[in-house]
């Protein structure tokens, strides 16, 4: 309590040292400020992730800082809230600026931009070295005396020697003894070396070249300055082979006269240090427009291969996620988009997870926690659905797209059924219509079902769907009736594998109802949550009711509450676009692109992504590539991508590839886009694989993408060429 009363005095007076010193204490040698922004970069980025553990109790590491912290702040809650906020504000924040070093430069100025001007000033940058010997006796006129490996650095061919020889003849240049090394300097620095280093020049000089300069030190290290980017004093006393006092006095002699300037100024990432560091005021002026550029370079919009890198890493396709949180993490991004069944299992949770379990997502559906909802048929063997957890649904379900409910005696009886006696089995359905048959009754709850009117608590009937091709392949299978009378226990009825399961309305799961504001901001959320930057053209392809426009208000109010950022990020897409700062941070960083002939080895492998994947933005987003054939978004089509450009689209379908440009230029040290598609078969995703036609024309033995299914591994069938297990 009394150092408390002494605090409180000593807040009255802003440059109080003791305050200041605690503060930078604090700031610079306690907190590890550096590596908490690197951390806190990572989170907003999502490269690296929280996750939330309850124990029974602290670990060791925890316990000791929760010791600590109750002994530092147990009193602290006892001052008022003002005369806190009070003692805040105390400080002088331009004494703490200062003190703090809130000036320097160091995370501002780009590492790329420092090391161009350095090549430059040092003349070793193309176009800069002497072609001659009078640009020779340029060069050490600019930059002082050079060793005779310098020197070679800076000529053009190898006629370097002959030059320093040619020069030395003529009395333009002279070697001297620096820093216990030979050196050449210009004859007209002769008087310079001589004052300020000691140095021995020869006899012969003209007058004008040997008559005493003021400051000499000063001059030399005027010039080292101009010639060099950031220096420590350490580093210009070796150079020149004086003490580092001297060679301190001269450069703050040279930020007197404002040509020198003190801070910290060189990025870590190009070997800076901490403490000061001297720049020449001209040259730091040189690499902050230079970083400048860079930055507004930097800000851009992005090309829209970039922006299909992005969406792939924001998905985290080709991720390690292995745990059971892996695939909550997972359906959070998913959660109310309308996703193709068929390729759900297959393509969509296993791209994005290491080892993905059918049990996880039933475990999910079984306890209540996750909800399927048809969102339409496609065909007699498909369709849409989407995964929501059960406390988002009522927000999101407002903004999908109606589907038209489909009438019949059936399915109004199915509905009141449902209704009154709520969540059913087969059999109680079987019960409310007798007079149907099995698979008059299974069509009319699939109707229900692909409407978005019924679902049910278990994914196990849809799997059935779809692995026995639908309604129309074939009956049913229904249990016979019974021709003896049953036994106490005996099960009279075992009902059809696409039917079983617990069956319930999805209109109670909506219940509250959100006003249509909640809706929007729900809505624009989970479009952040799903693709990072919102683009109009996203959006359009999610058919959000309302289009682009319903959620557009949303998202300039969390603009201005600073949540996101708006800008022109992806060129070629809408202007308005909206984007997660951590988001937009990712955006840009994907822009970077590996040059395959220089680093082979470097070249991402390709991956196979479902057509209708939010992860693959291509006809959605982003339109596809110039090709022969017409790409389309549909089931059961798949699309080679590498490095965010496509190759190839595939139907499976129709056993058909369309090739684009990428796949022309494509490096086939993997396969290409062949041994992609082999990958899926060899990987055990899907059993077999056909290609019958490759841009729309019979793969011939003879022509080229028979030669690259070959190479990949498929064999040549009695249609087209096959890959299997």
């Amino acid at each position: 309590q009394r150092a408390h009363d002494l605090l409180a005095v000593a807040s009255k007076f802003p440059t109080f040292p003791m305050l200041l010193e605690t503060s930078r204490e604090c700031l610079q040698d306690v907190f590890d400020l550096p590596a908490l922004r690197e951390v806190l970069t990572q989170l907003r980025n999502r490269s690296v992730r929280v996750v939330t553990v309850d124990t029974a109790k602290a670990s060791p590491f925890a316990q000791s800082l929760l010791f600590n912290w109750i002994g530092a702040y147990m009193y602290e809650g006892d001052a008022p809230l003002a005369e806190r906020r009070a003692a805040a504000l105390a400080l002088d924040r331009d004494l703490l600026r200062d003190l703090l070093g809130a000036e320097e430069l160091r995370e501002l100025l780009d590492p790329g931009a420092l090391a161009d001007v350095e090549l430059e000033l040092q003349l070793l940058a193309d176009g800069r070295r002497a072609r001659s010997a009078d640009e020779l006796h340029d060069v050490l006129r600019r930059l002082g005396d050079l060793s005779p490996d310098e020197l070679d650095l800076r000529c053009e061919g190898s006629d370097g020697a002959a030059w320093v020889q040619q020069l030395e003849h003529d009395r333009r240049a002279i070697s001297v003894s620096v820093a216990g090394a030979t050196r050449f300097i210009a004859a007209e620095d002769a008087a310079r070396y001589r004052d300020a280093l000691g140095c021995n020049v020869p006899l012969g000089l003209p007058r004008a070249f040997t008559e005493p300069v003021p400051h000499p030190l000063e001059s030399l290290l005027g010039r080292f300055a101009r010639t060099h980017g950031p220096v420590v004093t350490e580093q210009v006393a070796a150079r020149f082979g004086i003490s580092a006092d001297r060679a301190h006095g001269a450069l703050v002699a040279l930020e007197g006269e404002g040509r020198v300037v003190r801070g910290e100024f060189r990025p870590r990432e190009s070997g800076g240090t901490s403490g000061s560091e001297w720049c020449d005021a001209e040259v730091l002026r040189q690499i902050r427009r230079r970083s400048l550029a860079v930055l507004r370079r930097e800000v851009e919009p992005v090309e829209p291969e970039a922006y299909s890198r992005f969406v792939q890493a924001w998905h985290g396709v080709g991720s390690d996620r292995r745990t059971f949180e892996g695939l909550v993490e997972v359906l959070g991004q998913l959660q109310g988009a309308a996703l193709v069944a068929s390729s759900l299992e297959a393509e969509l949770l296993p791209s994005r997870l290491r080892t993905f379990r059918p049990t996880d997502l039933d475990e999910l559906c079984t306890s209540g926690d996750l909800v399927w909802v048809g969102a339409g048929a496609i065909g007699a063997s498909d369709g849409r659905v989407r995964l929501c957890f059960a406390d988002q649904l009522p927000m999101l379900a407002p903004g999908w797209e109606p589907l038209t409910p489909p009438e019949g005696a059936l399915h109004d009886a199915i509905r009141v059924h449902l209704a009154q006696r709520g969540a059913s089995f087969w059999n109680g359905l079987r019960a409310a219509s007798t007079d149907t048959t099995d698979t008059e009754l299974l069509a009319a709850l699939w109707d229900l079902v692909w409407a978005g009117e019924v679902t049910n608590d278990s994914l196990a009937p849809l799997r059935t769907m779809l692995s026995s091709k639908g309604l129309g392949s074939k009956k049913p299978a229904a249990s016979p009736a019974l021709r003896q009378r049953p036994r106490p226990g005996r099960l009279n009825r075992i009902g059809p594998p696409m039917g079983a399961g617990r069956w319930s309305l999805v209109a109670p799961l909506l219940e509250p109802v959100p006003t249509g504001t909640q809706a929007a901001h729900a809505t624009a959320l989970q479009l952040l949550e799903r693709y990072g930057v919102v683009t109009r053209e996203a959006v359009l392809a999610e058919n959000v009711v309302g289009g682009y426009a319903s959620v557009y208000g949303v998202l300039k109010v969390l603009e201005e509450r600073g949540t996101v950022r708006r800008g022109y990020f992806v060129a070629g897409l809408g202007a308005a676009q909206f984007g997660l700062p951590g988001a937009v941070d990712r955006l840009r960083s994907a822009r970077e692109t590996v040059d395959a002939e220089l680093h082979p080895h470097d070249v991402p492998a390709p991956v196979v992504l479902a057509a209708t994947d939010p992860a693959q933005p291509f006809g959605a987003a982003i339109a596809w590539p110039a090709s022969t054939g017409r790409p389309a978004r549909s089931a059961g089509a798949s699309v080679v991508l590498r490095a965010g450009v496509p190759l190839a689209w595939f139907d499976r379908r129709s056993y058909s590839v369309v090739t684009f440009p990428a796949a022309d230029t494509d490096a086939n040290t993997d396969g290409g886009w062949a041994g992609a598609m082999f990958a899926l078969v060899k990987d055990g995703r899907v059993r077999s694989l056909e290609v019958r036609k490759v841009n729309g024309e019979a793969v011939s033995p003879t022509s080229p993408a028979a030669a690259l299914l070959k190479a990949a591994g498929f064999v040549e069938g009695y249609r087209g060429w096959v890959a299997r297990a």
